[in-house]
């Protein structure tokens, strides 16, 4: 039997009960391709809509969308350069979640 790091994971009781419904809206966030290319994107630095856009073949309206969507989870947060909106990643936490998901996934594949 294979176990689970108990630190890693503590069982939900009645205090944390608040983060279970904010867990699942990321996890449900990240469930899109889309939204990962993005997060990948900016992982490496922060873009203005239209060079993601452009980076993923999309259109601006879509990326808008999606940007929405991280935005609202707190994946992603935006400053403003004059008129343009500039993305990047909320903090540490989501390149450390983007990370470990991606090892993840190459360990499995291996």
């Amino acid at each position: 039997m294979t176990h689970i790091h108990n630190h890693a994971l503590p069982l939900p009781g009645k205090d944390d009960e608040k983060y279970i419904q904010p867990m699942a809206d990321i996890f449900k966030v990240l469930s899109d391709p889309t939204r990962i290319r993005i997060l990948s994107l900016l992982a490496h630095e922060e873009m203005c809509v239209t060079c993601i856009a452009d980076a993923l073949g999309m259109t601006h309206s879509a990326i808008s969308h999606q940007l929405r969507l991280l935005r609202a989870t707190n994946l992603v947060k935006f400053t403003k350069d004059g008129k343009e909106v500039i993305y990047s990643l909320d903090d540490s936490h989501v390149l450390s979640l983007f990370d470990q998901a991606l090892d993840h996934v190459k360990h499995k594949v291996l």
